[in-house]
């Protein structure tokens, strides 16, 4: 090969392996804070319970929300499903706005030796339509 060549093959493969490297660096740093979710059915499926923080995700069933206070704590029951399965969550705290009946919602807490899951933080999913403040014809 001509020097040149050559040179420049070897520019472009260490090039190409220290990419290589540094999205492997990134990908093992990051598996750890990578936060999926499971489905109620991915959940069930694993029949245990986990002192492991999850996430599940999925839709809050019509007529499963009931509140109860003890103290000055409001405390919340509701099911989430997936149209297949469904798995009772109870959360203590202030639930967001988005947070109805019928919407996606994502928790994160434990699974109790109970099946039920105990949410330490509840993030309710929107829909991707956008109607701007004010909008008349909103759906």
């Amino acid at each position: 090969m001509i020097p040149k060549r050559r040179h420049r093959m070897y520019l472009v493969l260490t090039l190409l392996f220290g990419t290589a490297l540094a999205v492997a660096l990134v990908l093992y740093a990051l598996r750890q804070n990578i936060n999926l979710f499971f489905t109620p059915t991915q959940l069930l499926s694993q029949q245990a319970a986990s002192p492991k923080r999850i996430r599940i995700g999925g839709l809050v069933r019509q007529g499963s929300i009931h509140r109860a206070s003890v103290g000055d704590k409001l405390t919340v029951r509701f099911v989430v499903t997936d149209l297949e399965h469904e798995v009772v969550v109870q959360y203590t705290g202030v639930l967001p706005d988005l947070f109805r009946e019928g919407q996606g919602v994502v928790a994160s807490g434990t699974l109790g030796e109970d099946q039920i899951f105990i949410a330490e933080q509840i993030l309710a999913k929107h829909d991707e339509t956008y109607t701007p403040p004010g909008s008349i014809n909103a759906t």
